[in-house]
């Protein structure tokens, strides 16, 4: 039988998953220098697949964090920590790669599609380490 604690819980981790997705996509999307959210809208794949793995890989942290940790601040904590390190990600490639936004801006999908594989790859190793 299900425990009002347990749906509690379950309830709170999942409101607050969603809210911390809200503002790390608001954060992202502040960060970058274009309006994907207006290019996604155009029909530019670059900008959905960037800013997709982007989702992906920050909610893969959210994930581990709401397994790994059973105390609420704990959570919290990670959860914060862990969006820092995919926005720096994210600030880091742009460097990396001069014309990144560029491209995104231009639709090249195939930079859309990379940059949306990095985003993936570092929420995979940043939930991993939160095991």
């Amino acid at each position: 039988m299900l425990q009002l604690d347990s749906l509690y819980n379950y309830l709170i981790y999942l409101l607050t998953i969603f809210a911390l997705l809200g503002v790390f996509s608001a954060i992202y999307l502040w960060v970058t220098p274009f309006d994907e959210m207006a290019l996604i809208r155009q029909g530019r794949a670059a900008a959905a697949l960037s800013f997709g793995g982007a989702m992906l890989g920050f909610t893969l942290t959210l994930a581990a964090a709401a397994m790994y940790h059973a105390a609420y601040l704990p959570f919290l904590a990670w959860s914060g920590t862990a969006m820092v390190v995919q926005l720096l990600a994210y600030v880091v490639l742009s460097r990396v790669i001069p014309d990144l936004n560029q491209s995104l801006e231009n639709n090249n999908v195939a930079m859309g599609a990379f940059v949306g594989t990095v985003a993936l790859v570092v929420g995979i190793a940043n939930a991993a380490c939160l095991s």
